[in-house]
């Protein structure tokens, strides 16, 4: 099961500020040490959304120094599953298939800023987003169990 996980996995959303640095961060917590993860952005978002480091931080995971960039800012441009959270981002990525051989997968992903209301109701719209990523990302990248005995 582990044994099939890919080596390199991008993330990509319309900002890279929200849905994909959550994604990029839970990803990391379950096999950073196994397989290299980026986040992209189609366009430039400034800023990680303050509420996205509030909820990654109550399950642990710290998101207060993410960078957000563009696909042109990337490190690395060579992938094995690109998963794209928006349908802009969805585009981005099957142009990316023109010159690289990787899966394309679409996780048509709720953008929680368009959430109004009072604080407490945001912040439950941000952690929706993140709890359904994390349950995606489990079914998708399995983490190995130990032997029961």
């Amino acid at each position: 099961m582990v044994d099939s996980l890919p080596s390199a996995v991008l993330f990509c959303c319309t900002m890279n500020s929200i849905r994909s640095p959550m994604a990029e961060g839970i990803l990391k917590r379950f096999h950073g040490n196994r397989i290299y993860v980026d986040s992209a952005g189609v366009r430039a978002g400034g800023y990680i959304d303050g509420f996205v480091v509030e909820v990654m931080e109550e399950i642990g995971i710290d998101l207060s120094g993410h960078r957000c960039k563009v696909f042109d800012e990337l490190e690395d441009d060579s992938f094995d599953v690109i998963v794209s959270l928006s349908p802009k981002a969805q585009h981005r990525a099957v142009e990316m298939t023109r010159f690289m051989s990787c899966e394309v997968v679409f996780w048509n992903t709720f953008d929680a800023s368009l959430i109004d209301g009072n604080r407490e109701v945001r912040l439950n719209a941000y952690r929706a987003v993140r709890d359904d990523l994390m349950r995606k990302i489990l079914a998708r990248f399995p983490v190995a169990r130990a032997p029961s005995g």
